[in-house]
């Protein structure tokens, strides 16, 4: 499954490249489940970022690790791919994008592909992964106010 949400940003671009890091990170996790970072190496090709799921009864490890990066005069982008997931994901791969709108503006995409391993489950947790990325929008304008 793919989907891909988009907010704007009255930032410039490279502004915003430099906030995307641990701090950003922590802000962006919700509030169920709670995560426990293991690991934040950063947004660079080769850097892991490793954390617990936190559901109460058990916990679930994710560790990524950064397959790709660029930037150029007009977008910033990485891409994580999931290296170990929880057991509801087979494969996770999460494109962030800032894009340049302007001289003090931009964009930030997530675009995100994941899979459960079976298609009625990928319908049955569409919403829930959306919703994830959804909750960011509002932190995102807070963070880069």
């Amino acid at each position: 499954m793919n989907f891909t949400i988009t907010t704007k940003i009255d930032q410039p671009y490279l502004k915003v490249k430099e906030g995307f890091n641990e701090k950003l990170f922590r802000k962006l996790n919700p509030p169920f489940p709670k995560v426990e970072l293991q690991r934040f190496d950063g947004c660079q090709k080769g850097d892991v970022v490793d954390m617990k799921l936190l559901f109460g009864v058990f916990d679930q490890r994710w560790e990524s690790i950064i397959t790709a990066d660029d930037t150029t005069e007009t977008y910033f982008f990485f891409q994580d791919e999931g290296r170990a997931l929880p057991f509801f994901l087979k494969s996770w791969k999460h494109r962030h994008w800032v894009k340049k709108a302007g001289s003090y503006s931009c964009e930030i995409v997530d675009d995100v592909h994941f899979s459960t391993g079976n298609y009625l489950t990928d319908l049955l947790m569409f919403p829930v992964m959306q919703a994830q990325f959804l909750y960011r929008k509002p932190i995102y304008k807070k963070f880069f106010k």
